[in-house]
């Protein structure tokens, strides 16, 4: 199953054409429904619900009845009313199942649990250099998840899985890197990657969870592009509210868009002139030795080649907002680590990328830094198994 299939809001797709739904397809369809109801309003009567949503009150109790045996639903609370008695309160229970999500960078493993409503509940992060050779740093992704798991007080039973992010394209089953060459490691599979990660898992392209992170609760996303400005560049297509990777899962590789005709830097692709080279984390964090931080600091208190670094950075950049803009007339979403330090900046990356623009469109309308800066990545990729979840419940 690909990410475009299965990492999309709001439950199973419509069934299409003539086909007659069956009667246990109603039965799913309408306890989907009511679960989703009662998440989107925290907390609401039986009598709301029969009403709201047009179905009988037989129908309606069976179907509480069924996510309170599951331990989805709390039915402690009371709904007040000026006359006669309270009635009960249904409300979801939001760690009633979690997923871990696991990020996997050059020198960084880190892990996040993730509740129903995507928030994260527990997070850990350590500095390791990335070699899947050394039995060690396999280990030390299996204890990253325990540990979080841990922090979350997460029963196995509860655990939906974990979804690992790397920086490379995915298989459509998630079973194994089709094209790795960020970290060096096309071809291997996720149960070497996994091997000491006693759950279910999958391999998740870390650009595509970290765009449907920032989409997955915000509906004015519903066409986007998230640009993802890390130690590599990367991007994810959202349309209609699901992730788009294109025919052979390299669908927003804008990381390898060509930008510099004659001359650019070596991209670890093996051309020169990438759209990464010119954007990576790594053209400001150089002058810093590797730290972003430092960087923005001494941006801020005018350090004249930081100031000009930036300028440059700038420039490539407002080029490939332009050009994501004339392809896909969407949002376009700035994050990944430089994007966290976006928000002072946007101002000056309106006005270079309206400079470019022949409608008239204006940058401030559709260009936004990202909503989330923590580990989007490690989080998008539990939402998988959040949404898998949903969909089956």
């Amino acid at each position: 199953m690909g990410v475009n299939s299965n990492y999309r809001r709001n439950g199973m797709e419509r069934r299409m054409g003539t086909d007659k739904i069956s009667a246990n397809e109603i039965k799913a369809k309408n306890r989907q429904n009511i679960y989703q109801y009662i998440r989107e309003r925290g907390s609401v009567s039986k009598q709301e619900i029969v009403v709201d949503m047009q179905l009988s009150l037989p129908t309606v109790t069976a179907n509480l009845d069924y996510l309170k045996k599951q331990g989805l639903i709390d039915t402690s609370g009371k709904i007040k009313h000026t006359g006669g008695r309270n009635a009960t309160a249904f409300s979801y229970i939001k760690n009633a199942r979690t997923a871990i999500g696991v990020d996997i960078t050059a020198n960084h493993i880190t892990a996040v649990a993730v509740d129903l409503s995507g928030e994260i509940v527990s997070m850990e992060r350590r500095r390791i250099q990335f070699n899947l050779e050394d039995d060690l740093y396999l280990r030390e992704i299996g204890e990253v998840v325990e540990c979080v798991k841990r922090d979350a007080q997460i029963a196995d039973t509860n655990l939906l899985g974990v979804g690992i992010s790397v920086q490379s394209l995915i298989s459509n089953d998630g079973e194994y890197i089709e094209y790795g060459k960020a970290l060096n490691f096309t071809r291997r599979r996720r149960e070497e990657i996994a091997a000491y990660v006693p759950y279910r898992s999958r391999l998740v392209h870390d650009s595509y969870a970290a765009g449907y992170r920032e989409t997955w609760t915000n509906h004015k996303f519903q066409n986007a592009f998230y640009i993802s400005l890390s130690n590599s560049v990367g991007g994810s297509v959202i349309i209609d509210d699901a992730i788009y990777e294109g025919n052979t899962h390299k669908g927003g590789e804008i990381g390898h868009l060509e930008v510099v005709s004659e001359g650019g830097e070596l991209c670890y692709c093996g051309r020169r002139g990438c759209f990464g080279t010119v954007c990576r984390a790594g053209k400001l964090t150089d002058y810093t030795e590797g730290s972003l931080e430092e960087f923005f600091h001494l941006l801020e208190n005018g350090d004249e080649t930081a100031r000009s670094l930036w300028d440059t950075y700038l420039d490539h950049l407002s080029r490939a907002i332009h050009n994501v803009r004339m392809l896909f007339d969407g949002m376009v979403i700035l994050g990944g680590y430089v994007g966290a330090y976006m928000g002072k900046y946007l101002d000056d990356i309106y006005r270079r990328v309206d400079e470019r623009n022949p409608f008239g469109d204006r940058a401030k309308d559709y260009l936004v830094e990202c909503q989330y800066k923590v580990e989007a990545s490690a989080a998008g990729a539990a939402l998988f198994y959040i949404d898998e979840f949903l969909e089956n419940i």
